[in-house]
């Protein structure tokens, strides 16, 4: 195929050697199939932010550490060096992600570089050598079902000890082979501690995956994995070696179940001082 003008200086520089086909078009990036020497990867190319359709990608980017003063007034004022500088951090995310999750222990591609925007990729494939499956285009047993979820559990459990929320977890940024569940696409992952949304995300991640896996095994969509977790996380519990079970009593419950009873017996005191009333107003009669 033509060569797209974004790959060209990887081309001229040797790191690729063949643009084989386009993969995929998504919301941040788009993906080609190339060949590097003897190997066929996967080359990302990042789209500029004014083509990029993530919404809400300051929420995203909040908690991300700058390099210098200079460089977080330029990203404030939104000058054309500041959003350069806005771009290097979001690709540096993913990059940073993917290493800190493999190191952490997660099934995530491995990287081989990023250049001018472009990050170079394993390419996922099965035994065949065909391109992974995204999970959302995966039906399974129930038993299939819940072992897979089980390691996406522990992988999310990885990732939260590692201090990285995914951020936009769900069936289309999970690719299947035939080892089980890889977790891809983590330019807006964020950081745990650091960011005010990552509770809310890190729910919504869990809970989508809950959602998914529900759909060939039911059972799965009573468990908590999600509060779990996060409440082990608040009080610093979590480790690689937790065991989860998905059971989770919110201790705000009960404080729900006292505030019920307590208007109650006001509803109660309230009609029993009407019905006084009401005999009262008999006897005067």
């Amino acid at each position: 195929m033509k060569i797209p003008k974004r790959l060209q200086p990887l081309v001229d520089d040797g790191l690729i050697d063949e643009v084989i086909s386009r993969l995929m078009s998504g919301k941040e990036a788009d993906i080609f199939i190339v060949r590097c020497g003897d190997h066929i990867r996967c080359a990302k190319v990042y789209k500029d932010a004014i083509k990029r359709s993530f919404k809400k990608a300051a929420q995203y980017q909040e908690g991300r550490k700058v390099r210098n003063a200079r460089q977080a007034r330029a990203m404030e004022k939104r000058s054309n060096y500041g959003r350069q500088q806005q771009e290097e951090i979001w690709q540096n995310a993913e990059i940073d992600a993917l290493s800190r999750l493999a190191n952490a222990g997660v099934r995530v591609p491995e990287t081989f570089g990023c250049v001018d925007g472009v990050l170079l990729m394993e390419l996922v494939t099965d035994d065949e050598g065909d391109v992974a499956p995204r999970l959302g285009d995966v039906t399974m047993s129930e038993q299939q079902a819940l072992e897979d979820h089980a390691l996406m559990m522990h992988y999310i459990m990885l990732m939260l000890c590692a201090g990285v929320v995914h951020g936009d977890l769900s069936e289309f940024n999970v690719l299947v082979d035939d080892y089980g569940p890889v977790v891809i696409d983590l330019p807006q992952a964020v950081n745990a501690s650091a960011n005010n949304n990552a509770q809310e995300m890190f729910a919504r991640d869990v809970n989508n995956m809950r959602r998914y896996y529900g759909e060939f095994a039911p059972a799965l969509l009573h468990t908590e994995y999600a509060k779990e977790m996060w409440a082990l996380f608040e009080e610093g519990n979590l480790t690689p070696n937790s065991r989860l079970t998905g059971i989770f009593e919110d201790a705000n419950v009960s404080a729900d179940v006292d505030a019920v009873l307590e208007e109650i017996q006001a509803v109660m005191q309230e009609e029993q001082e009407r019905q006084e009333r009401i005999r009262e107003a008999d006897e005067d009669l």
